[in-house]
């Protein structure tokens, strides 16, 4: 199995503290993170970061994350994204 630290995650939620506690839990387990509070901001990332897995809300401002999700997925380069959905939903 590789090393977490070799594994960058994307973490997009527009709760502050929700986004804080998963960011603490995945960097002391060893993960690099990114964070995004809006759609557009995530798709951004996406495209300049790289992520290997974007841990994703569906209630963003700007662009919803069931749309990012589907712009992932219909994009070529990162149609194959690990996406995780984390919502109140």
């Amino acid at each position: 199995m590789s090393n977490p630290a070799s594994k960058k995650i994307l973490i997009v939620e527009d709760e502050h503290d929700i986004l804080q506690l998963v960011k603490l839990y995945l960097e002391k387990e060893g993960f690099r993170t990114l964070s995004a509070t809006t759609g557009a901001e995530a798709l951004r990332q996406v495209r300049h970061e790289k992520p290997d897995l974007v841990v994703l809300d569906l209630m963003l401002p700007e662009i919803s994350g069931l749309e990012v999700c589907k712009r992932l997925r219909s994009a070529p380069e990162t149609a194959m994204l690990p996406i995780i959905m984390l919502t109140a939903r």
